[in-house]
């Protein structure tokens, strides 16, 4: 089984092409390793606007930053892996009052379709090629 995790775009495109390399959460972990990124399915057109617009002016909106309709949901995206989770630390991705999954050697893959779930799930090694 495959461990992975469930992120709302444009959120994990940003991990997985290797803008962003904190994944805040309201919780902490104590998994270390290989992880695999999934896209979740909700995304509204408004989030990503506001989302956008806030990137832009904090300086961290890449300038191939895919389209709204061009963001895959639904499935897997790619790799991470999580080497540390701590409370503070000095990424501009890091969110005050939140716990901060370190990221670090991410990486995309063609989109497969599959159901999320909230926290940490397990998939079966035949769901992707690694």
């Amino acid at each position: 089984m495959i461990p992975a995790l469930s992120i709302r775009q444009p959120w994990a495109w940003l991990i997985v092409n290797g803008f962003k390399d904190i994944e805040n959460r309201d919780w902490p972990t104590n998994f270390r390793g290989r992880l695999l990124v999934h896209a979740g399915q909700t995304m509204a057109r408004r989030y990503y606007d506001e989302t956008c617009e806030e990137l832009l002016r904090m300086g961290l909106l890449p300038a191939s930053m895919p389209a709204y309709e061009d963001l895959p949901r639904g499935g897997f995206v790619g790799w991470t892996h999580v080497t540390d989770c701590r409370q503070h630390h000095p990424s501009p991705w890091k969110q005050d009052g939140t716990q901060g999954f370190v990221l670090r050697d991410s990486s995309p893959i063609p989109f497969v379709p599959w159901k999320g779930r909230l926290g940490f799930f397990n998939v079966p090694k035949e769901a992707v090629s690694s």
